[in-house]
């Protein structure tokens, strides 16, 4: 079966933060899954230079042993790492190498995944349950965890001015209420996506996202759309 070895994500960060250097320009690196991928932008970051990084959920909790059941709800694009990689996922997001957890949210039908594992597309679905798997397997308070999912996104995509923000007057109420408690379990078939698959089928976590408030509208009132 062809890889992707962690190689060659650590060559292209290496190339990309030679160029960065060269430009002096500003690079984002997204779903970073390697121990020396982390390593890299941390000692560009020592450097000086404009840098910053994500990663995934399911790659901060998830590792290459999954796939040995050949089940192709675990196929992603990048792939799933060795646990020692997971480990330094967890450890970039928490010292601020890596500066944002985005889900790489990617629905597909049914009939996609279950086609034989090197046809299948790559992807899982992520959106939904991204707060609860951070507040879940990371060591952080949630601060941090706000600043990974929601201010340093904005920040670095230049939204920051409507997202992400502190709550005072004359700004958005792009807000979510949030329970950090609250235990659950992940199952596809349950969650708001037309898709249903989830690498975390079957997992207890604990926290959940209770009401959002989208330009001042309740738009999901106890974890239920209502627009």
């Amino acid at each position: 079966m062809p890889g992707q070895p962690a190689e060659a994500e650590e060559l292209m960060i290496a190339r990309d933060l030679a160029l960065a250097r060269l430009t002096d320009g500003r690079v984002h690196f997204q779903h970073v899954t390697t121990a020396r991928g982390v390593d890299l932008i941390r000692a560009a970051k020592a450097e000086g230079l404009k840098v910053t990084g994500e990663a995934t959920p399911h790659h901060l909790c998830l590792d290459h042993s999954a796939v040995a059941s050949f089940d192709t709800v675990f196929k992603v694009n990048p792939p799933l790492r060795t646990p020692a990689d997971v480990a330094a996922i967890k450890v970039g997001l928490l010292d601020g190498t890596l500066d944002a957890i985005a889900t790489d949210h990617a629905p597909h039908t049914r009939q996609d995944k279950e086609r034989p594992f090197l046809d299948a597309p790559p992807g899982m679905l992520g959106v939904e349950t991204a707060f609860a798997i951070a507040n879940t397997e990371l060591d952080a308070d949630i601060e941090k965890l706000v600043e990974l999912l929601s201010i340093n996104p904005a920040r670095i995509a230049g939204i920051d001015d409507r997202h992400g923000g502190p709550i005072e007057v004359g700004r958005p109420a792009n807000l979510a209420l949030l329970d950090l408690d609250e235990q659950w379990t992940i199952t596809g078939a349950a969650l708001a996506s037309r898709s249903s698959n989830t690498p975390f089928e079957g997992r207890s976590v604990r926290g959940t996202i209770r009401h959002t408030i989208w330009n001042g509208d309740l738009v999901v009132t106890n974890g239920e759309a209502t627009r």
